[in-house]
């Protein structure tokens, strides 16, 4: 089965075509596009045609293009959920709640294309504005370049095709080179749904090729991109003015404090913060500080409930932790992990590896050095380190080159103030893991975690610019 280019609403023949596995059995799934640098030209030529036709829509009438998008993955989330799983071996259940997060993310782009406005500005409130009247507006960008990835096919799609399409701005797409098949059902849901051709389009390929093209284009005038630090960075230093978003790496810590009840609720919530999709999300929790009073207890629970997890099959509902995307990503995990050991870590679960799924792995005592505790791990590791205050905690949590978000459980509210004052990150969860995210709140980190926030309304003001109107009278 070939997947082709989509490009002006049609279906375009590459010059060439990759396979693409999944890398839960190795099964054929599709042969993809491979586009070249003169057919995302084409893609390019197509988003700025239809640039002025999507300026020019009426809001109610964009905001019916992606109610009428949630409906049809509505009516389609079974199909959905099953290519998720199969291209990026999401547990079902897992996918099956990607699929409801993408339909909440495009009814909010929806809802938020109907609320996009200015304010008036009181020009009397300076000397020699006398007799003026002056108001803010709002208007696209044009032309959206948007680079996602492979850890939520659908949904961070969604949270950058939905924004851009609510502004009025005209998109090209390049989706992650694992996990394409999602977004080119994406654009059959939405040439259904009314909108109009080139408004999306849809480039498979080489980020490299195709990233380079999209981010030095004259006619692409915003880039938002989710990825790794190294490759945002690159995107940030060949923009030039272009408006960039960037949503980066993390290694989310979580920090239990004294007099904190280890129930059941507690300890589940951890575990799945740990290691649902086996680690690969941008907030996984990867770090645990625990105060020295309940150091023990919950290494104890925390250990018992990860070795209940199921492991297998992402099509097989009962499946908690499955492959992690590809063969080297499962090589590096126990490299990780190996290191971590050699610099004094205790390995109290996992460490094992059957195919491409890595046993959700559990290390004490990490070295602050080694690369589970300082980089992203992107994996079913977690660390779990004993701390003597809060204080301590959030010292090492701020000692680290990303900031996206952290959580904190303690029963003191002063406490959890002096946390969400110092802890240097984009987003403070309190009673709670970091790993916890709506889709219309904002998100986004510092550091090296990105810049810019996410969450519809806020990636609609970043998609927009503002205007200035003022009337002498």
């Amino acid at each position: 089965m070939k997947k082709h280019l989509y490009i002006d609403g049609n279906w375009v023949e590459a010059g060439e075509y990759r396979p693409l596995y999944a890398p839960y059995n190795g099964e054929l799934l599709a042969e993809v596009a491979y586009a070249s640098a003169a057919e995302v030209e084409l893609a390019i030529a197509a988003a700025e045609r239809a640039r002025p036709v999507m300026a020019r829509m009426p809001a109610h009438e964009r905001a019916a293009i992606l109610e009428k998008l949630a409906a049809s993955i509505r009516d389609n989330a079974d199909t959905c959920a099953r290519l998720i799983a199969q291209e990026a071996a999401k547990p079902l259940t897992t996918a099956k709640l990607e699929v409801e997060r993408t339909i909440t993310t495009y009814k909010f782009a929806a809802e938020e294309a109907k609320r996009i406005h200015g304010e008036t500005i009181p020009m009397d409130a300076a000397p020699g504005g006398e007799n003026r009247i002056a108001y803010t507006m709002r208007q696209p960008l044009g032309v959206v370049a948007a680079i996602t990835p492979f850890n939520f096919p659908m949904n961070l799609v969604a949270h950058k095709v939905g924004p851009a399409l609510a502004a009025g701005n005209t998109i090209v797409l390049k989706p992650a080179g694992q996990t394409p098949l999602t977004a080119l059902f994406l654009a059959e849901l939405l040439e259904q749904a009314g909108l109009p051709h080139g408004a999306l389009n849809v480039v498979t390929g080489s980020g490299s090729v195709i990233g380079d093209c999209l981010v030095t284009d004259a006619r692409v005038k915003a880039v938002t991109f989710t990825g790794s630090p190294e490759v945002g960075i690159a995107i940030r230093n060949k923009a030039g003015l272009k408006k960039v978003t960037l949503e980066l790496g993390s290694n989310s810590a979580l920090i239990i404090d004294q007099g904190v009840e280890l129930d059941d609720a507690l300890i589940a919530r951890t575990v799945t913060g740990a290691f649902s999709f086996a680690g690969q999300v941008c907030i996984s929790l990867q770090r645990i500080y625990v105060h020295e009073q309940l150091f023990d207890a919950f290494v104890r629970k925390f250990v018992a409930q990860t070795e209940r997890l199921v492991l297998g099959d992402p099509l097989d509902p009962r499946t908690d932790v499955s492959a992690v995307i590809g063969a080297k990503d499962a090589d590096r995990s126990l490299a990780w992990i190996a290191e971590a050991e050699k610099l004094g870590a205790v390995v109290a679960a996992g460490n094992r590896r059957d195919g491409g799924i890595i046993h959700p792995t559990v290390l004490l005592h990490a070295d602050p050095a080694s690369r589970i505790s300082c980089q992203e791990a992107f994996a079913p590791i977690v660390m779990i380190n004993r701390v003597s205050s809060v204080e301590e905690a959030v010292q090492q949590v701020n000692n680290s080159r990303y900031g996206l978000q952290a959580g904190i459980y303690t029963n003191d509210i002063r406490t959890a103030f002096t946390a969400a004052e110092t802890l240097e990150v984009g987003g403070v969860m309190i009673n709670d893991i970091p790993t916890f995210r709506v889709d219309h709140m904002p998100y986004g980190g510092v550091k090296e975690s990105g810049t810019g926030r996410e969450g519809v309304k806020y990636a609609v003001h970043d998609l927009t610019e503002l205007k200035l109107v003022c009337f002498k009278k």
